[in-house]
């Protein structure tokens, strides 16, 4: 089937921010054929949460032309749709008028995690297990002797066979990878403890001995298992950003080749000297030069800045970039493996692969408490063998000391409190997606804020409306409800619904403005030199920079229109509070001075750097890192990406880039700057918690242990008293909750910290 060439659709997501829709290409290099010149298409469709959402579905899209047939799997919130043609039906624009944001189906994202569906089937049976033989051993400690003894620990042998073999191979087969690598880890010790335990407890069965402790190694595993789940959930939580910023690039792109031939080929294939045509909506597919046509390019990935640039013959772009207003025609200057895009991934992995680097607190605790536990078992058995020669007393009494010394205590200490602050975070709108951020951002110095989107809100917002003719600025939004342009945007989001009836032909002239024609005038709304080609255009008026947009009636302005981009609420109080709390405030942006001294002013920030591209705030995170500083980066910006993973930790916005989101540590769902000194406050208190609860397993082994060494504790005995270490450390945890919920963050002594070997402006 042959492939037309319309230009990608765009929309308006919730946030008010510009989403871009698949092309029909995309659609169907995304698609499967299935015979009867039928494809399929399966779309994910995030919303999807019952069964009048299925019906909707179901019904709009049967309704399209050349739909043959639409399926909603809700629990995937996959929707399957088979169509016939050489167009792609308007899917999207279809579910987008219903309320549903739907992309294509990426098999990759389906993928679910599998290691947390091990822990939590390991979980579950281990807690069957250590449930069922604790009832047994209850009817032991009430005097069953004899045979009826002896067939409660063979049953409760045969139970415990499927749980240390399933939720136990978890630990050993770490334990046998640590030692097969000739090192340690916190799983040996488990591992040992566990099978001794089952192996003495088999032994005492057989030889119908009074005691066995397969209760214990059950139960042991238990309760580690809920430790790792929880730290597995929290870690999990900070997923890469590295394949949702490889899917921002095109699919493909119309090739013109000599003979007037066009062909769409995938990215992939695209070689330099390629003519490739470009409509508008479409994103850029590699680095190229314009050959032909003008249009305003989106640099927001490049620059950050929500601005369009304007380009036309012999301009260059970028790959990554949206085209927004008027078809380009371009040649490819590079393949897409050497693309500006293919650079941000290849930063966004280096960065990514330093902070994995960092070693946790319990990872750190664990490189000497594996060996110490285990030396003073063996020194125990020794002893004891000394002391008495019997090898059963002496093994026994070395599994009390190994179980009671088990890491639960530890396993539980870092995990549980990561739980409870993200809980404390997301009551208060924020979401943690990694609980190692929340140790690293307790450690910061330096706060280093994007411009726009981060401290702004990233959408022009017009601020001369009240003086401005209400007939001209009626006019006005009629014509800027025809183009996709910010600045049209806010101008017709001002005057709302104002439609002139008598408004006639309007058309956009890409990188200058529309232009209108009603009872033989003709009105321009856009730069100034180019609608008012009658008046004086020197100067931008006194609106400063953002004051070149104007109305003109026959070549003559009736209006300018004055544009501001306002700052997120309490962005000042925000900063004034890190500052108070001994952080070093800068802000990186790459916008130019003038308008980052505007805002760095009115927020009461000293230090900035402008016109910085993604490369330059990376060299600036790791300039300060080298100097020993650890950083917070807060961005919001496709350019922030690669920021945002070379900092020590990272916070985003709910409305920044998905990709952004994925990189950063930590999101605030709110407009308010005040989450990132909450965070900062809860992270600090978090971090207090995590070493008390690693002290109350120091000390707890500190009195446990000589006690189980001198043989006053069976292995049962022992198991409890882990148990009771662990509920202590879970409720240290608690306390998080109780802490006074204020957004504030403690108050302590201003500390500026000058920055030698750097340069940075000051407004």
């Amino acid at each position: 089937m042959s492939c037309c060439a319309p230009g990608a659709e765009m929309t308006l997501d919730l946030a008010g921010a510009t989403s871009v829709l698949p092309s029909s290409q995309e659609i169907r290099l995304a698609s499967r054929s299935i015979g009867d010149n039928l494809c399929q298409t399966d779309l994910s469709v995030p919303t999807v949460h019952c069964a009048a959402c299925i019906q909707t579905i179901e019904t709009a899209l049967g309704k399209l032309d050349r739909v043959e047939s639409a399926r909603v799997n809700l629990s995937t919130k996959r929707v399957s749709v088979q169509w016939h043609g050489d167009e792609a039906p308007p899917f999207f624009a279809t579910l987008g008028r219903l309320g549903y944001q739907a992309h294509l189906f990426d098999p990759e994202t389906g993928n679910k995690d599998k290691t947390l569906s091990e822990l939590i089937r390991a979980v579950a049976v281990a807690g069957f297990a250590a449930g069922n033989i604790m009832l047994l051993s209850v009817s032991v400690w009430s005097g069953a002797e004899g045979a009826t003894r002896d067939l409660f620990h063979w049953v409760s042998a045969l139970i415990a066979i499927p749980a240390l073999a399933f939720a136990g191979g978890i630990y050993f087969r770490s334990a046998w990878n640590a030692l097969r690598h000739g090192r340690m880890n916190m799983d040996v010790p488990i591992a040992v403890g566990v099978s001794l335990a089952y192996a003495m407890s088999l032994y005492e069965t057989v030889n119908h001995g009074d005691h066995a402790y397969f209760d214990a190694s059950v139960s042991l595993l238990f309760f580690l298992l809920i430790g790792r789940t929880l730290d597995h959930v929290m870690r999990e939580r900070a997923r890469t950003a590295v394949n949702g910023l490889s899917r921002l690039a095109a699919r493909g792109a119309v090739v013109l080749r000599g003979d007037g031939v066009r062909d769409y080929l995938p990215v992939g294939e695209i070689e330099p000297g390629m003519a490739l045509h470009i409509a508008a909506g479409e994103r850029i597919p590699v680095d190229g030069n314009i050959l032909s046509g003008i249009s305003d390019i989106d640099c927001s990935l490049v620059s950050g800045e929500s601005t369009p640039r304007t380009v036309g013959a012999g301009g260059q772009v970028q790959a990554g970039t949206l085209n927004l207003t008027g078809p380009l025609t371009m040649q490819a200057a590079a393949a897409a493996k050497d693309s500006f895009l293919a650079e941000m991934v290849r930063l966004m992995e280096a960065a990514e692969g330093g902070r994995s680097q960092y070693r946790r607190i319990a990872d750190r605790v664990s490189a000497l408490y594996a060996p110490v536990v285990h030396l003073a078992a063996l020194l125990t058995f020794l002893g004891w063998m000394v002391a008495s020669g019997d090898w059963h007393l002496a093994m026994t009494i070395a599994i009390a000391v190994l179980i009671i010394t088990c890491p639960c205590a530890l396993g539980l200490a870092v995990p549980i409190v990561q739980v409870v602050a993200a809980r404390r975070l997301f009551e208060a709108g924020v979401m943690v997606k990694d609980g190692s951020a929340m140790e690293r951002l307790a450690a910061i110095d330096t706060v280093l804020f994007d411009k726009t989107g981060t401290l702004t809100l990233g959408r022009p917002r017009l601020i001369n409306g009240p003086s401005i003719d209400p007939a001209m600025l009626a006019i006005a939004a009629d014509m800027a409800s025809h183009s996709r342009h910010p600045f049209s945007k806010a101008i017709a989001g001002f005057a709302g619904s104002s439609s002139q009836p008598g408004l006639q032909s309007v058309s956009e002239h890409p990188g200058f403005g529309m232009e209108a024609v009603t009872e033989g005038n003709t009105w321009r709304l856009g730069r100034r030199g180019w609608a008012g080609w009658k008046a004086r255009t020197g100067g931008e008026g006194k609106y400063g920079g953002y004051g070149g947009t104007v109305l003109s009636k026959n070549g003559m302005i009736v209006a300018t229109f004055a544009f501001e981009d306002a700052a997120r609420a309490d962005a000042k109080a925000a900063v004034g509070q890190l500052q108070d709390a001994g952080m070093s405030v800068q802000m990186l942006s790459g916008d130019t001075a003038n308008a980052c001294r505007d805002v760095a002013k009115t927020l009461g920030i000293e230090d900035f750097v402008p016109a910085l591209l993604p490369s330059g705030k990376v060299e600036w995170i790791e300039a300060l890192s080298r100097e020993g500083h650890k950083v917070l980066m807060v961005g919001d910006g496709l350019n922030d990406t690669p920021a945002l993973g070379a900092a020590h930790v990272s916070m985003a916005p709910a409305t920044a880039a998905d990709v952004g989101r994925n990189a950063a540590d930590f999101v605030f769902l709110r407009e308010s700057l005040l989450a990132v000194p909450l965070a900062l406050d809860i992270s600090r208190k978090a971090g207090r918690l995590i070493r008390q609860n690693i002290a109350i397993a120091i000390v707890y082994n500190a009195f446990a242990v000589p006690i189980a060494i001198s043989g006053h504790v069976t292995p049962l005995i022992a198991a409890i008293a882990m148990s009771a270490s662990s509920l202590l450390v879970i409720g240290n945890a608690m306390r998080l909750q109780g802490f006074a919920k204020s957004s504030s963050p403690e108050n302590t002594s201003r500390n500026r910290r000058e920055r030698p070997g750097l340069s940075v402006q000051h407004p």
